[in-house]
């Protein structure tokens, strides 16, 4: 996918609350869905838009499947941002 669509993920709300709740570890489906109000089937959907961007991984153990974040693609996503910070006058004179 490319990074105007995975920039596209972050403006669901509901997605970007399923990935506040990955930073502290990864979590089944079934764990993500008791934090939201939606069906299984919606808190899937968005789960699989999610994988489909990158921006997280799954893995099977047993009968369950995990998520987590995909903190690579993090990393890209704030190393492309940080190029539109603006240096300030007092950084410049103190190096």
């Amino acid at each position: 996918m490319s990074f105007p669509d995975t920039l596209k993920e972050f403006s669901n709300p509901s997605r970007r609350e399923i990935l506040l709740l990955l930073k502290n570890g990864s979590m089944s489906a079934g764990d993500i869905t008791r934090h939201f109000n939606l069906t299984g089937a919606t808190i899937s959907y968005h789960l699989s838009q999610l994988k489909k961007a990158e921006l997280v991984i799954e893995s099977k153990q047993k009968n369950f499947v995990y998520y987590e974040l995909n903190t690579s693609i993090f990393e890209d996503a704030v190393r492309w941002f940080s190029q539109f910070q603006k240096v300030s006058q007092d950084v410049l004179i103190e190096a």
